[in-house]
């Protein structure tokens, strides 16, 4: 699984039939410290994300199971919704 921050959406009229009914949400991937990432990606939702939210995604094939039984042809997929994040520090850190 991957953090990333929904910053936009995609509308597609015509598409492949398996994306009817899905939401398509640019994703910024997102390190561990919530700084971006590489770049932008289309992700199929099944996870009910809005604007701004910390979101878990996962990409390849496994995409696709969070939508079972359905078959949407995605190879990145918005899989849960982020209420919060806590941070253990390491030890000796000086934090």
């Amino acid at each position: 699984m991957n953090l990333g921050r929904v910053v936009g959406r995609v509308v597609a009229t015509p598409k492949d039939e398996g994306f009817t009914g899905s939401k398509l949400l640019l994703v910024q991937p997102l390190d561990a410290s919530l700084r971006p990432r590489g770049a932008v990606l289309v992700a199929a939702d099944a996870a009910g994300a809005g604007a701004g939210e910390i979101i878990f995604y996962v990409r390849g094939r496994e995409a696709a199971h969070a939508f079972l039984p359905a078959v949407v042809p995605t190879d990145a997929g918005v899989t849960g919704v982020i209420d919060g994040i806590h941070v253990i520090p390491p030890p000796g850190s000086a934090e």
